[in-house]
This record gives structure tokens, C-alpha cells and sequence, in this order.
């Protein structure tokens, strides 16, 4: 064999070893989501799931007034009438018509008695990721901030099915929900510096991969 034929030889194989060291390592790594709610999901702290000792729902006081959304209005019914279609209401700011499509299921909702305003990052999820921690005023704030994608109008079925559960274990049945609701989990989870835990963050990975 020449020695330029030997010097040939052994680049195709570095080019060969690389390639297969390349395969390996992405074999071997979970894929990591890109984009805006991508970088958001990587500064946030992975932690294991915190204790259930102490909570209660009525640390994060709900349903406060919302003067800005009119008379009488309450956060469950100033969120009715952001989140529904055709809403009207009486003068004690109670709907009286109006429907309301369900980010959950893409179900239509057209009596207000079956739509639940969720809290996307649950009370109890946030109690377990860092809201033990908090003074009652910042858990009330929490659990009526309309500035962030925090409170939804869905289907009570869909809530009730979720519960306290993280992206993990539940997912909207409309798979094609599942970017804006990772993207929304991680938008109230950042603004609060909740934590979550490697399965959490896993799935919510694999719920950005479907953002076109």
C-alpha cells in the first residue's frame, strides 16, 4: 500500500468513527426543544416533586374582584367573558349567554354552567414546585393572574379529568393544543420560578416538538 492510499485509507475511517460516535451520542440524548418557550423551559430548575404537607385551597384565595372587568365581576366571570364568544351578562356580571371552545378538547361549551376556568399550572402542582414557600398575597395573585395564560376556559370535564396533575401524566386530548399548552405551562412556571421535575420536563419537550 502507497502512503497516499494509507493517508486515504485513514481519513475515510476518521469520517467513519466520527459519524458513529455522532449516532451514539444522539441516540443516547433526548431531543431538546427549540425556539422562545424552548429557552424558557431549559432555565428553569429541575427538581423532584415537593411534599403535599400543608396545602390547602384556601391558601390561594380565588374568584377575588375584578373592578376592571366590571361591577360585580369576580375573576371566574371576568375570564367567561375574555375567553368566550358572543358573552353577555346581567347586572350582577353573571353570564347569561355566550359559548366558550374548550383549549382541551376543541369542544363547543355553550352554556357557562360547564366551563371551568382552570388554573393551567394547577394549586397543588404549584404548592409542590415552590408555592409552599410563598405569603398569602402572592399565592392569591397566582390564583387570579389574568396577565399570564394562568386561567383558561374549558370544559369541565377535560379540568376535572387533569386535576393537580403536570404534563407527565395529562395532556389535552386535542393534540394539536399541546404546543400552546407547553408553551403556557412554561410561561407561568418561569414567571413564578416554580420547578419541575424530569418527567415534567421531558414531556414537555416532546409537546414543543409539535410547534410549527
Amino acid at each position: 500500500m502507497t502512503i497516499v492510499a494509507a493517508i486515504a485509507l485513514g481519513a475515510m475511517w476518521l469520517v467513519f468513527e466520527s459519524g458513529l460516535l455522532d449516532s451514539k451520542v444522539s441516540a443516547s440524548n433526548p431531543s431538546t426543544a427549540s425556539g422562545p418557550a424552548g429557552d424558557q423551559l431549559a432555565e428553569l430548575t429541575v427538581a423532584p416533586e415537593g411534599s403535599m404537607t400543608g396545602y390547602s385551597r384556601e391558601k390561594f384565595k380565588h374568584w377575588i374582584a375584578q373592578p376592571d372587568a366590571g361591577k360585580n365581576c369576580n375573576t371566574r366571570e371576568a375570564v367567561l367573558a375574555r375567553d368566550g364568544q358572543g358573552v353577555k351578562s346581567n347586572n350582577a356580571c353573571e353570564v347569561t349567554s355566550g359559548s366558550w371552545t374548550s383549549l382541551y378538547t376543541g369542544e363547543k361549551v355553550s352554556d357557562a354552567k360547564d366551563v371551568d376556568i382552570d388554573h393551567m399550572v394547577p394549586l397543588a402542582n404549584a404548592w409542590r414546585s415552590g408555592a409552599n414557600k410563598w405569603d398569602d398575597a402572592k399565592r392569591q395573585q397566582f390564583a387570579n393572574d389574568m396577565s399570564l395564560p394562568q386561567l383558561v376556559a374549558v370544559d369541565s370535564s377535560s379540568n376535572r379529568s387533569k386535576g393537580d396533575q403536570d404534563p407527565s401524566t395529562w395532556k389535552p386530548t386535542a393534540q394539536g393544543q399541546w404546543c400552546v399548552y407547553a408553551t403556557d405551562w412554561i410561561e407561568v412556571k418561569r414567571s413564578y420560578e416554580l420547578t419541575v421535575t424530569d418527567a415534567e420536563k421531558k414531556a414537555l419537550t416532546e409537546m414543543l416538538t409539535t410547534c410549527k
